[in-house]
């Protein structure tokens, strides 16, 4: 029988396909593995339209999603995030990962918790309990309304649970050590057969700009919108590929999209992502300066160099190291600096073989070679 790895994520799979999902199911199509993928809990009064299922969920629900995953999705207490209710969450949700390894016959290998929440150390000695920081919660806790002490609370006792820590960069790695871990650093990776063959261009208003740069991701609190408003200032297209969280810079955000070189092309499936890729010039990562983007690693700039495109980031660290492995990716200091960077790379075009070398750097860094990291850290046999 095959070794199973439970992956008990922070998002839900309907949503954006972010580097939990992309990790699961990396494992089930290269290292040979089964997953068990399990969705942060959902409320019996929670409306259908916000949990991308019909009807009131009343009991867990496990259905099979593509060859070796299965998909369980929890019921929690109403009001399941709030102080006092969130004690009853987790020994509720643990249950329904027991029934659901019960239902199969199956006992985990390999456990992993992307979140701080109370799962780790609860299926046996002979399992692996990983934690796997796929950003600084601490420092997103203002983002998701939680409160940041309560966060670090948790992430003690998970840290102390964990047989095995990773961290998405050094700079999460470090503060974690702080704690008494001994963190790896497991960044985030890309799918570039995904991006391989691209496809024809998705279509843009009449008249658009011939040259167009492009955001593939949520617009939300994480974007610096003066640097969106800036690259708009050069006449340059701009496309916006992503949904666009309501509260994000009202009454601002609708006056650049009213712009007619900014076109939004709103939420669009992982699978169609390729054309948006296939019309863009120059990709870009216009991340703010905030101590929680500072601790991540952008997967949409792997995902340009993956499409053999040029880059323009903000001062992210990750965004720094990549630049080290490549010319290709250009760093804006201020919103003037990525603005004219833009242009720069919108307009030269690039060689065959540079292309290709942004390619090979994204293929370094996919996640069938995290996949095969990941099996030799957590002991799967191979």
């Amino acid at each position: 029988m095959r070794p199973l790895v439970v992956v008990a994520s922070g998002v839900t799979w309907d949503g954006v396909k972010g580097s939990e999902r992309q990790l699961a199911e990396s494992l089930a199509r290269h290292a040979g593995v089964d997953v068990l993928w399990v969705d942060p809990p959902v409320s019996p009064v929670t409306p259908a339209r916000f949990r991308g299922s019909t009807g009131r969920m009343w009991r867990p629900l496990l259905r099979p999603l593509e060859p070796r995953i299965a998909r369980l999705t929890p019921v929690g207490p109403p009001g399941w995030t709030r102080p006092g209710v969130r004690s009853l969450t987790w020994p509720l949700v643990r249950a329904q990962i027991a029934w659901a390894l019960r239902k199969a016959g199956r006992r985990p290998d390999v456990f992993i918790a992307c979140t701080q929440h109370d799962l780790l150390g609860r299926w046996g000695d002979r399992v692996v309990d990983v934690l796997y920081g796929t950003d600084d919660w601490v420092a997103g806790a203002s983002l998701m309304n939680q409160d940041a002490h309560h966060v670090l609370c948790e992430e003690r006792e998970a840290i102390a649970r964990a047989d095995l820590v990773l961290a998405v960069g050094p700079e999460l790695a470090e503060r974690w050590h702080e704690l008494g871990a001994h963190p790896i650093v497991f960044p985030n990776g890309c799918d570039p057969e995904a991006y391989h063959q691209l496809g024809p261009p998705g279509p843009v208003p009449d008249g658009f700009p011939a040259r167009i740069a492009g955001l593939v991701g949520q617009l939300s609190d994480r974007i610096d919108i003066s640097v969106l408003e800036a690259v708009a200032d050069t006449g340059i297209g701009l496309l916006l590929v992503g949904p666009r969280e309501p509260g994000w810079e009202p009454g601002r955000a609708d006056g650049l999209l009213q712009r007619p070189n900014v076109h939004h092309v709103g939420p669009v499936p992982f699978e169609q992502l390729p054309q948006w890729f296939a019309r863009l010039d120059v990709g870009i990562t216009p991340y703010a300066d905030t101590p929680f983007n500072r601790a991540s690693f952008p997967l949409k700039t792997l995902e340009y160099l993956a499409a053999g495109l040029p880059v323009v980031s903000t001062d992210l660290p990750a965004s720094k190291r990549l630049a080290d492995e490549t010319d290709s990716i250009l760093i804006g200091g201020t919103a003037r600096e990525f603005a004219d960077a833009v242009v720069e790379a919108a307009i030269d075009k690039a060689s065959p073989d540079v292309v290709g070398q942004r390619r090979s750097v994204a293929q370094r860094h996919s996640w069938a070679a995290r996949a095969e990291t990941f099996t030799h850290l957590a002991g799967l046999p191979r």
